[in-house]
């Protein structure tokens, strides 16, 4: 099979020799810009992984305290029929676990400090079913959850802020009091502190409070739970079954998924996820367009070889594809470089960064700021597959004028002084 000769010209040209000082400064652009695309194509790939990682890690984090889905009856009532509730949820194939909960609020006194809190009423049976936390509690903390003893498993923030540990006595605060003839007076609760958690997720680690049901509904005259947590097989569905069970729930029901109890969160990050891709999607662009100016003085130095090329009978269309598959071939050696450089160091963050931190002797990471002691990356392939179209792209562009004006030489001009 014969190879076109516009292929081996424009690769021989992208390679330009260093004959002659012109030809050496055209190689020197040529392998600036191929650096530059490179660059830009692993600091996309580099930046976007870590900011996918620390959203995977964060997710992660805040799901095991919060389950998939949440089914919660109206202004914080308790459930009409929760044995029905949790029948018709579980004849959902997706779902795998299913527990009854309370959920509301109260204040949290230890002397003169009060922390306002989310407490939360958990059968500690069944609540391993929905979350982690619960899991890595199920043979320490909610063991020692007993109806009657009101015992509390509190958040490691809100322990150390309150200055409790296990043993000690918290005042739980009612937010509906009792009407005397003096006035309305809080509902006060001593309670005893079974335990603490941290799940890394500071949110729920400095306010969420952990009892047994039945003490909850008995502090808060509940008569019953207020609604019911699951677990799906697929995290990713919970939109759609919540869809599901909003169409085959019996009864006035809320229903929460995951993505909408932290809604704000997640759209901010996808808003500067998308705001990094566009500002480093300039940086390959300058890059790209840098091979305007190296082809347009490779054109400027072959007008001789254009006009030879001409006079054997070679087409514009053929100049034109010549200077194309030069440009096309910085771009296609400058994207791959920087899918490799990018890839390595994403796959590789965890071991860079510590050797880094080791060598300069600094923390990027300091645990008591940011709750996450390592450097997170998930390289995703929806992310990857763009950045490299678009690069490729962007160079393929960049070849279009330049190669056109190749096309555009008159040989008689060109060879009148040679």
């Amino acid at each position: 099979m014969q190879i076109p000769y516009e292929l081996i010209l424009g690769w021989r040209y992208t390679r330009a020799g260093r004959a002659t000082r012109r030809n050496g400064f055209i190689s020197f652009i040529s392998g600036v810009s191929m650096l530059g695309i490179a660059l830009g194509v692993a600091a996309l790939i580099i930046v976007l992984s870590v900011m996918n990682g620390f959203q995977k890690e964060v997710r992660d984090r805040m799901l095991g305290v919060v389950s998939h889905i949440e089914i919660f009856a109206p202004n914080g009532a308790a459930l009409p029929d929760v044995a029905r509730t949790l029948a018709e949820v579980r004849a959902n194939s997706q779902v795998v676990g299913a527990a009854p909960f309370i959920a509301t609020q109260a204040l949290l006194a230890r002397g003169e400090d009060m922390k306002g809190t989310m407490v939360r009423g958990i059968d500690p049976a069944s609540e391993p079913d929905v979350t982690d936390l619960a899991i890595e509690l199920k043979n320490t903390s909610l063991m020692r959850l007993i109806p009657g003893d009101f015992g509390v498993v509190l958040g490691g923030e809100l322990a150390r802020s309150l200055g409790v540990g296990e043993g000690d006595k918290v005042t739980l605060v009612a937010p509906s009091g009792q009407v005397t003839p003096a006035g309305v007076v809080p509902r006060l609760k001593q309670m005893t502190v079974m335990g603490t958690f941290d799940s890394g997720h500071f949110e729920y680690d400095s306010a969420l409070v952990l009892m047994h049901m039945d003490d909850a509904a008995r502090i808060f005259r509940l008569e019953g739970p207020t609604g019911v947590r699951l677990k799906l097989k697929d995290l990713h569905q919970a939109p759609d079954v919540a869809a599901q069970l909003a169409r085959t729930l019996t009864g006035e029901l809320l229903i929460r998924d995951w993505t909408r109890q932290n809604r704000t969160w997640f759209a901010a990050v996808q808003v500067e996820k998308r705001m990094m891709f566009i500002i480093l999607t300039l940086i390959v662009a300058v890059a790209a367009f840098n091979l305007v100016s190296t082809l347009v003085m490779t054109v400027t130095d072959k007008r001789a070889d254009i006009a030879i090329l001409r006079t054997l009978g070679a087409s514009p269309q053929s100049i034109m594809g010549i200077f194309v598959v030069q440009g096309a071939m910085v771009g296609v050696i400058g994207t791959f470089a920087g899918l490799a450089l990018g890839l390595a160091v994403a796959f590789n963050i965890d071991v860079i960064v510590p050797a880094l931190e080791q060598l300069f002797h600094a923390s990027f990471l300091p645990k008591d700021i940011y709750l996450i002691s390592r450097m997170p990356s998930d390289p995703q392939q929806a992310d990857i597959m763009p950045i490299a179209i678009i690069s490729l792209v962007l160079a393929f562009l960049a070849t279009l004028y330049p190669s056109w004006r190749a096309s555009r030489v008159n040989p008689a001009e060109a060879l009148r002084y040679e």
